[in-house]
């Protein structure tokens, strides 16, 4: 990363869009305070936000939730949807009912409460990736982060993990090289090449009247119909 300076509004709509190498992940795992960065800040509400031990960082993940590129690595297999769903909020320390929560961030992504008893082995992928973003949203984070969130998905699914991102409410960070999910889901965009932001602006700016070279390539190398 080389002087990138990046902020993602309360309400905002943001993608961040780059080929492989080019510094997505790096600026994710800051910004999820995975990763420290060797200079400059990051900071939420007014407050510098360094990595932690779990307690010391229980203000931030709270604010801030994470959709990851593949849930099948991150939802254990051995555990009901319920528990993959709720033990989040107890260890953030969300009071009320948990199961009640649970079943209504199932909800907000098409799913019923009969999920809450299976595991995740037993669930396909979209649905996988459905129970993933319910327990990003279960705790009503001010910020989530989404990191390619309907990579290899069929087209069905896609479209149906699409709608529910779609109708999610407070702001949305995207690192995607999905340009039209980019413009399906955000209003604004930011294009990474070696470690550098080299162009932002407006979705419809940057696909549309694309000024930087690398742009043009990204936009260039997506598949057409003939």
């Amino acid at each position: 990363m080389d002087a990138v300076t990046f902020a993602v509004p309360p309400t905002g709509r943001i993608a961040v869009v780059g080929e492989s190498g080019s510094g997505k992940t790096t600026l994710l795992r800051l910004l999820l305070a995975v990763d420290a960065p060797s200079g400059g800040k990051i900071s939420l509400d007014g407050r510098v936000v360094r990595p932690g031990s779990a307690g010391s960082m229980r203000w931030f993940r709270r604010r801030v939730q994470y959709i990851p590129q593949d849930p099948a690595t991150s939802l254990d297999p051995r555990h009901s949807v319920l528990d993959l769903v709720a033990t989040p909020l107890r260890l953030l320390g969300i009071e009320g009912d948990h199961r009640a929560r649970a079943t209504g961030a199932l909800s907000a992504v098409g799913l019923d409460a009969h999920f809450l008893a299976r595991r995740s082995a037993e669930l396909s992928g979209g649905q996988q990736q459905r129970v993933a973003i319910a327990r990003a949203v279960a705790c009503a984070p001010h910020y989530l982060l989404a990191d390619e969130p309907v990579s290899g998905l069929d087209p069905d699914l896609r479209e149906q993990v699409l709608s529910v991102l779609a109708g999610l409410p407070g702001a949305l960070l995207i690192v995607s090289h999905d340009l039209s999910a980019v413009a399906r889901l955000c209003s604004d965009v930011s294009v990474m090449h070696e470690g550098r932001i080299v162009e932002s602006g407006s979705v419809r700016d940057v696909l549309t009247r694309p000024q930087h070279e690398h742009t043009r390539d990204l936009i260039d190398a997506v598949p057409r119909l003939t």
